[in-house]
């Protein structure tokens, strides 16, 4: 990281002021043409040639026009002409918003100036004449104003973010995931789940590196230190659900262990959303090996670049749909289960192929027992993508969750009696390649020994089961049983006077489950904040997966080295940027700048009739610019008074 330049006071003889970033970086300002430039250009040389340049060196100006300086009281007139306020409000506005719109389209900064701002230009000189175009022209879109611009809008979010995590009357919940980006660096990204007034808010908390290691210590480092820097107590954290490998983000990792040791009420959740793991660690032998070998015929299509385009050309001529095959992978599950899906559809094309290629895989492909075999597993992992999909939306909980793994897993007892009867109604691939008795005999004891035991699997891993029966009233108040609830339940009073109410009974009816109890705070709280405790914590890292998707598009090969932690806050945030406040604060720093340089100015002007008396001599080439100042202020104590 580069080394960040200080303002120095003797920089204003180059007719330069300072602005202050959001993060503290000062960047010098021309205030003869407000010209911004970047915290490397702090230096006197650079000034200094901008200065002769663009403007003569004088750029109309000398510091004896400045003999008759205003008072402070009249300083902002004298703001105005220097041009910073005329229009100021209008151009920071239009750079704002395109900033705004280029980090949601997930564009790289380089477009504004490159593509966007030529187009506009030439538009509006062929529609709109000169005069339009010269205003245009004022609207700042350089890269490095693009880059400020988002930086500032994501604070600005991350200021509202922190806002509201702050002001929830609940602990909030948190989903965390890791993945690797394309510069082989571990990114990890957070999600945070709160109660904002009515609703239940679910909004991007951060995507930071991890630079070292990926050890379990190391993301709870990261994740402490977030909340630390922000001077918000670890302990809001009522609930983390976590996805990833077992030593890092799983329920018994160290990353838990830590999280716990400092907060240790806070509950630990899994994704629910990779059952597919789960599938392939429970398959019988006979079954493993058929997958191994789909991942094998893919792999060998897919991995060499000739055999590739054959295998287009090849479908492209003979008019199959799927001319493409998607890649294996463990992270991405629902690859899995259509990749099964394509390889069974395609079996007869893909033989054809792999004849034609002279491969060693046919004498596998060819067998009549794995294509039985795969026709059952493409069959599994399309139930299990139907799943996962119907749990892949905002606001999903975990009783939700649970509710539809709970569901599915209840459905393998009557699988396994129509497998009995060698009746494969639920698995249709199968079913139409099932030709002989001898044929449903075999499968159908591997199939049962699978279900039984991926059953056992579902139940320990995953924690199924419904809520226990006095709880069972935060899902329907109105239906519930009473006399499942102790006496001695403290709640069960503001039950029974909830459940007497017409109007709450209607907003039941038409609202989300999580926003009725939010909406029951003021009313109801002790029954609000018990319900929301449960409806809160996450169920999956669903969100985390959108944002790495999102990912991809800001780390590319031509964006390699681009920090995109604002960039990605923007495009995927909730929050709108608060932009009338963030430009107001711009335009204060702007003239507080600009005061400051014109106190100095007035200083120097002071000090100019006393340049030729003086026993020395301001030099102006003086390769030292701190000489300037000392020399100023020494002569400041030989000013009569």
């Amino acid at each position: 990281m580069s080394k960040k330049r200080k303002w120095d006071d003797d920089y204003v003889r180059y007719w330069f002021t300072c602005t202050t970033e959001v993060d503290g970086t000062q960047r010098p300002q021309c205030v003869l043409c407000n010209s911004i430039f970047s915290n490397a250009d702090l230096r006197p040389s650079k000034l200094s040639d901008h200065f002769n340049r663009q403007h003569g060196g004088v750029g109309g100006h000398d510091l004896n026009s400045l003999k008759h300086m205003p008072a402070h009281s009249d300083q902002n007139e004298t703001l105005k002409a220097f041009g910073v306020a005329s229009h100021e409000d209008a151009l920071l506005q239009a750079s704002y918003q395109f900033a705004y719109l280029c980090a949601k389209e997930k564009n790289p900064h380089t477009i504004a100036e490159k593509l966007v701002k030529p187009c506009a230009l030439e538009i509006a000189q062929i529609v709109l004449g000169p005069d339009a175009q010269k205003k245009l022209q004022q609207v700042p879109l350089s890269d490095d104003v693009i880059h400020s611009r988002i930086d500032e809008m994501s604070q600005d979010i991350l200021q509202q973010v922190l806002e509201d995590i702050k002001a929830s009357p609940l602990k909030v919940g948190v989903q965390l995931a890791e993945t690797t980006d394309m510069d082989d660096c571990s990114q990890l990204m957070a999600f945070v789940r709160y109660v904002k007034e009515r609703e239940i808010i679910e909004e991007f908390l951060f995507c930071e590196p991890l630079q070292l290691t990926m050890k379990g210590i190391d993301v709870f480092n990261l994740f402490r230190d977030f909340f630390w820097k922000h001077k918000i107590a670890l302990d809001v954290c009522g609930s983390v659900c976590t996805d990833g490998a077992s030593s890092m983000l799983g329920e018994n990792s160290e990353f838990v262990a830590c999280v716990k040791k400092e907060v240790p009420h806070i509950v630990i959740t899994h994704c629910l959303l990779n059952p597919h793991e789960l599938v392939t660690k429970t398959l019988p032998a006979k079954l493993r090996d058929a997958l191994f070998t789909v991942v094998r015929v893919v792999n060998f299509i897919k991995g060499r670049a000739p055999n590739h385009r054959v295998f287009q050309a090849f479908f492209e001529e003979i008019g199959i749909e799927y001319s493409v095959l998607l890649f294996h992978t463990e992270m991405r599950w629902l690859s899995r289960g259509q990749i099964l899906t394509h390889v069974f559809e395609m079996y007869e094309e893909i033989d054809q192929f792999l004849h034609h290629q002279s491969s060693n895989l046919v004498d596998g492909f060819e067998n009549k027992e794995f294509k039985i075999h795969l026709a059952y597993l493409a069959d599994l992992f399309k139930h299990l993508n139907e799943l996962s999909a119907s749990m892949q939306r905002t606001g999903m909980n975990t009783v939700s969750a649970r509710e539809k793994l709970s569901a599915f897993v209840r459905k393998f007892p009557f699988w396994l009696k129509r497998i009995e009867k060698r009746n494969f109604t639920n698995f249709p691939f199968l079913e139409e390649i099932i030709v002989s008795d001898n044929e449903a005999v075999c499968i159908a004891t591997d199939i049962t020994l699978h279900l039984q035991q991926l059953s056992n699997f579902f139940h320990g891993y995953f924690s199924i089961g419904d809520l226990d029966e006095a709880s069972k009233w935060i899902l329907d108040p109105f239906l519930f049983n009473l006399d499942f609830v102790d006496d001695g339940y403290l709640m069960k009073n503001d039950l029974a006077e909830l459940r007497a109410s017409g109007q709450i009974l209607m907003e039941f009816e038409t609202m989300k489950l999580e926003d009725f109890w939010c909406a029951q705070f003021t009313a109801f709280p002790n029954l609000a904040k018990t319900a929301l405790e449960i409806l809160i914590p996450f169920a999956t890292t669903y969100l985390c997966e959108l944002g790495f998707s999102s990912l991809l598009h800001f780390k590319t090969k031509s964006r390699s080295c681009f920090n995109m932690s604002d960039d990605i806050r923007v495009a995927i945030s909730k929050k709108v940027p608060r932009f009338s406040d963030i430009i107001e604060q711009k335009l204060q720093l702007q003239q507080k700048s600009l005061s400051h340089a014109l106190n100095a100015m007035t200083l120097i002007n002071i000090l100019i009739p006393y340049h030729h008396s003086s026993s020395f001599k301001l030099h102006e080439d003086s390769k030292s610019p701190r000489l300037l100042k000392r020399r100023s202020q020494s002569r400041l104590l030989e000013i009569p008074i």
